[in-house]
C-alpha cells in the first residue's frame, strides 16, 4: 500500500504503477515508478510494505523486445541483471524512448564469450557423460534382465544388417559358407568344445565369406568367423581356440551389452544431430560389433573360459597363443586389418597366459582329421 494521490502522465516527479519482477522470485509485484530529477538520473522503483525503494541508473536502462505484446515496455538493466519492470502506460514509454537515448541499444552481457565457452563445455561434458558412462551402465543392466526372445531378436536383426552393411551393394547380403561337409566338420568341433551347445541352438555358428581375419559374437549366440581366418589358420586346433574364446563371450553375454551400448549411443547422437538411425547407424553398429572392443576384463574371462573349455576337451591351448601372434607377426600394425589384432590388447600377454595353463602336451586327438579340417577351409566353396 501506497499513500498519497497518483497521477498518470509521466511528467519529472509523478508516477504511475507497473510490474516488478526482482529476478530471484516467480512473484510479480505491483510497484510506482518515478522519474528522479531533472536531468532524468534514476529509475525509482518503490515497492510496497515500506520497503526500501530500488534506484535503476539512467544509462542502465534497456528495453527487453516483448513479442506476446508489443504496447507494453519490458525495462532491464545492461549487464547481468535479471529483474524487470514491466510499463502499460503508453506516456510514460514515449518520455522513456525520449530521454533514455541507450534504451534499445543491445545489451552486451560481461564475460558473454567466457560463459557460452563454459555452457559449451558443459553441454559436451553433459553428452560425455551419457553417452560413456550412463548408457554403458543402462546397457549393462538391460543385458542382465533382458528375455531370451528379446537377445535372440537382437541378434538375428544385427546378423542380417552386418551382411548387408558387408555386401555393399548386393542386396542379398554377404554369402554364407555352407558347404555340407565343412558345416559338419565345423559342428564336430563345436561339439568336442561344447557337448550341450551342439545338441540345443544356444550356440549358432556361421561362416560368411570374406577375406576378413576375424572372428565374432552376436547376442542371441551367435558366433560368425570369417573365410579369411580359416585360410589364415594352420589348423583345426587354432581355430578351436578362437571359437571357445567366443563361446566365451556369448556366455557372459558381451556381445549383448556391447550392443546395447553401441544402440544408446546411436540415440543420443541421433537427439543431437538429427536423424542417425539409418545407414550411417547401420555402419556405426557393425564396426562396433566386428571389432568386438571389450574391456580388458571381459577379454580376460573369455580368454580364461577358453582355456577351460580346451582343457575340458583335452586340446591344447598353445595352437591359440601360437595362432595370433603369428598374425601379429606377418600383419604387425595393419590397420585395415579388422581382426583380434586390432580389437584385443596385450596379445603377449594373454598368450603367455594360454602356454601357461596349457595341460596338453605330446600326443593327442586333434579337434578335426586332416580331411574335416581340409571340408571346413572349403566350406565357402
Amino acid at each position: 500500500y501506497w499513500g498519497g494521490d497518483m497521477t498518470v502522465g509521466g511528467n519529472a516527479g509523478e508516477a504511475i504503477f507497473a510490474d516488478y519482477l526482482d529476478g530471484e522470485s516467480a512473484r510479480t509485484q505491483r510497484v510506482k515508478i518515478n522519474l528522479e530529477n531533472v536531468p532524468f538520473e534514476h529509475l525509482r522503483i518503490e515497492l510496497a510494505d515500506d520497503q526500501p525503494p530500488v534506484l535503476w541508473p539512467a544509462p542502465e536502462l534497456r528495453s527487453i523486445p516483448d513479442q506476446a505484446d508489443r504496447s507494453q515496455l519490458i525495462l532491464g538493466r545492461a549487464g547481468d541483471h535479471p529483474a524487470r519492470v514491466i510499463i502499460a502506460d503508453s506516456k510514460l514509454i514515449k518520455r522513456l524512448s525520449r530521454i533514455c537515448p541507450d534504451l534499445k541499444r543491445p545489451n552486451k552481457t560481461p564475460n558473454l564469450a567466457r560463459r557460452v565457452t563454459i555452457l559449451s563445455a558443459a553441454a559436451v561434458a553433459s553428452v560425455a557423460l551419457i553417452v560413456f558412462v550412463l548408457v554403458p551402465i543402462m546397457a549393462d543392466q538391460l543385458a542382465i534382465v533382458l528375455p531370451e526372445d528379446g537377445e535372440r531378436a537382437l541378434g538375428d536383426s544385427t546378423f542380417e544388417q552386418i551382411r548387408t552393411a558387408l555386401a555393399k551393394n548386393d542386396e542379398l547380403g554377404l554369402p554364407l559358407c555352407e558347404e555340407q561337409d565343412g558345416r559338419e566338420a565345423l559342428i564336430k568341433m563345436l561339439a568336442r568344445l561344447d557337448p550341450e551347445a551342439a545338441s540345443s541352438d544356444r550356440i549358432r555358428l556361421h561362416v560368411l565369406n570374406h577375406e576378413m581375419v576375424n572372428a565374432f559374437a552376436l547376442p542371441g549366440g551367435h558366433i560368425v568367423l570369417f573365410r579369411g581366418l580359416l585360410d589364415e589358420a594352420e589348423s583345426a586346433d587354432e581355430v578351436a581356440g578362437v571359437l571357445s574364446h567366443e563361446i566365451g563371450h556369448v556366455v557372459r553375454r558381451d556381445p549383448t551389452r556391447l550392443a546395447l551400448r553401441s544402440a544408446g549411443s546411436i540415440g543420443v547422437l541421433g537427439l543431437l544431430f538429427g536423424d542417425f538411425a539409418g545407414g550411417i547407424a547401420v555402419l556405426y553398429l557393425a564396426e562396433k560389433l566386428i571389432q568386438a572392443h571389450y574391456s580388458r576384463g571381459a577379454e580376460a574371462a573369455s580368454d580364461e573360459y577358453a582355456h577351460v573349455l580346451l582343457a575340458e576337451a583335452e586340446l591344447p591351448t598353445a595352437p591359440f597363443a601360437r595362432f595370433f601372434l603369428r598374425l601379429k607377426e606377418e600383419h604387425g600394425s595393419d590397420e585395415s586389418l579388422l581382426s583380434h589384432l586390432a580389437s584385443h590388447p596385450d596379445l603377449q600377454g594373454r598368450a603367455d597366459a594360454a602356454m601357461a595353463v596349457n595341460t596338453v602336451s605330446g600326443e593327442y586327438e586333434p579337434v578335426l582329421t586332416q580331411a574335416e579340417w581340409d571340408a571346413l577351409q572349403h566350406i565357402c566353396q
